[in-house]
């Protein structure tokens, strides 16, 4: 993604394709322009763990957005963050939530992850999606304590749906999230993505994350229950869309043959009608 694509996330050009989008766009104008904000860094620092260059130099670009973070939360950001400074200022975003973002995203660049233990794993849940809660729900004008409680829980829900639904996609780059743990209770004994991916006791090995991520979408779904329909609108949309995807993989299994996993247009955009109205 290009510096100019950045300055210009206010307009939504760098989400327009994701499912993001929908739900960021019924915000008022500052948060919206904040939350797109938010996602385009997201996505240019995923791109950056996702590229097929050299690890060394992947972990320079990374250290370069670490800079460039350090540099606009201290008042003087570089070109490309310029237009983020009244966002940080008017939301309170945190520098250490966009620090924990780089890191998780440096897990990928250090080396493949294959079968974390399950403590590394959540580590990384909350780096990669946790800690965008944590901006996110700074945006949102949530109170701090349930705003905190739900990024712990939404974010884990949605990234564990990312993990289980991504398997086949995650094997074919040498990756493999599914925790140690649960690949041994399940008579798995290697690690090597393609192979764990064809095993036929896989299904059993996925059944912990699904009980894990169900669990926490009845938590985040509690918490929004409690807070202001208005408030909670953006997050709920999103809580819906993975609640839907993860409902089709219950649905679906994990024995093989496995068929891809995605949300229509016309799903989101029954949910869209059902949840954006206030």
């Amino acid at each position: 993604m290009t510096i100019e694509a950045a300055a210009d996330a206010s307009s939504g050009a760098s989400a327009s394709g994701s499912s993001f989008y929908a739900a960021m766009r019924i915000l008022p104008r500052a948060q919206r322009e904040a939350m797109f904000q938010i996602y385009t860094f997201c996505r240019e620092v995923d791109d950056i763990a996702d590229a097929d260059g050299p690890r060394e130099g992947r972990s320079e670009a990374l250290a370069q957005w670490r800079q460039d973070i350090d540099a606009l939360c201290e008042g003087h950001p570089p070109p490309r963050l310029q237009s983020y400074l009244p966002s940080v200022r008017a939301f309170g975003l945190q520098r250490a939530d966009f620090l924990a973002v780089i890191d998780g995203m440096e897990m990928d660049v250090l080396g493949d992850i294959r079968a974390p233990d399950a403590a590394t794993l959540d580590l990384y849940c909350d780096r990669v999606a946790s800690a965008v809660g944590r901006l996110s729900v700074r945006v949102f004008g949530m109170p701090e304590e349930d705003g905190k409680l739900l990024a712990y829980h939404l974010g884990r829900a949605l990234q564990l749906t990312n993990i289980l639904r991504d398997i086949d996609e995650d094997a074919g780059i040498g990756r493999l999230y599914l925790p140690r743990e649960a690949l041994a209770a399940a008579g798995i004994t290697g690690n090597e993505p393609s192979v764990v991916a064809l095993d036929s006791a896989l299904p059993k090995a996925c059944a912990p994350l699904l009980a894990q991520a169900h669990e926490h979408f009845i938590k985040s779904d509690e918490i929004m229950a409690r807070n202001s329909r208005r408030v909670v609108r953006a997050p709920r949309i999103m809580s819906k869309y993975y609640h839907a995807i993860f409902d089709r993989l219950v649905a679906r299994g994990f024995a093989l043959p496995r068929e891809p996993v995605r949300l229509s247009t016309a799903a989101k955009l029954m949910i869209l009608a059902r949840y954006a109205v206030i």
